[in-house]
This record gives structure tokens, sequence and C-alpha cells, in this order.
């Protein structure tokens, strides 16, 4: 297993194929709604894993009000139930961590919070529609120190 930031036009295509397949093929999401502006932003970082060289996982981090805001995370169908999503969100929060700040939050999907609350992530808000899918607004704070 292997986890890089995208920084090229051949790793931002699997990322690219990976959230249309999962978002887009397996969820329903339309594909104007899955790609948009800030995928294009220089500040965006991208992280891409691979396992067995296959592209498996994918996330994404930006910086809002000097926190971090995960993104797209997502794990290929055939790669899931092996702690990748785990690993992605992980390493997201290491990027965090590294720029000095002490929290991340995240929209995630309502099937998807019992595995954020797992990782110490608190549900903020009551249910909402995005992009067609019920999610919750999920933060994870840490002393600086951390």
């Amino acid at each position: 297993m292997k986890i890089t930031q995208v920084t090229s036009k051949e790793q931002w295509e699997k990322v690219y194929q990976l959230r249309k397949e999962v978002f887009v093929d397996e969820q329903g999401v339309h594909i104007e709604d899955e790609f948009d502006q800030h995928d294009d932003d220089p500040n965006t970082i991208h992280i891409l894993l691979k396992t067995d060289n296959s592209p498996a996982a994918t996330g994404r981090l930006r910086f809002v009000n000097q926190q971090g805001k995960l993104e797209r995370i997502c794990v290929h169908s055939r790669f899931r139930k092996h702690g990748l999503g785990k690993e992605i969100v992980l390493a997201l929060e290491k990027i965090v961590r590294d720029k000095g700040l002490n929290a991340v939050y995240l929209h995630g999907q309502t099937q998807a919070e019992k595995f954020y609350h797992k990782l110490g992530y608190e549900t903020k808000s009551e249910s909402f529609l995005e992009d067609g899918i019920p999610h919750y607004v999920m933060m994870k704070k840490w002393d600086k120190g951390d």
C-alpha cells in the first residue's frame, strides 16, 4: 500500500476514474456535481492510495476557516473492508496537523457515521441532503501538541 499526493496528470486521471466509479456510477451522483471548481484549485490537496499498484482509494483536502475539510473520500468496491478508508482519513489528518491546525470536518454520508465515530469524529448536525444523499457534518479536534 502506498499513499501519494497527486501531482501529475496521470495520477489525477486515476483519482477521476475512482471517484467516477464510486460516486457517479455506484451512488448516482451527477457527474457535474461530483467534479467542481475545487478540483482545479492549486490549494486543494488530492491523495491517492494504491495497493498492488492498483488505484484503490482517494480523498481530497481543502482548508476552510483555519480547519481542514476532508472531501471526496472513497474506496473502490474491490478494496473495501481492508481499512483503506481509514488510511485515507489518517493521511489527510496528518497533512492538517503538519500545517499546525487542530481541527478537521467533513460532510459524511449517514451510512458512514459509525466509521467516522470510530476515528474520533463527532456528529455536529442533523441529517441533510447533498447530491441527493443524506449526510452529517462531522468534526474532529485535537490539542495542537498531539
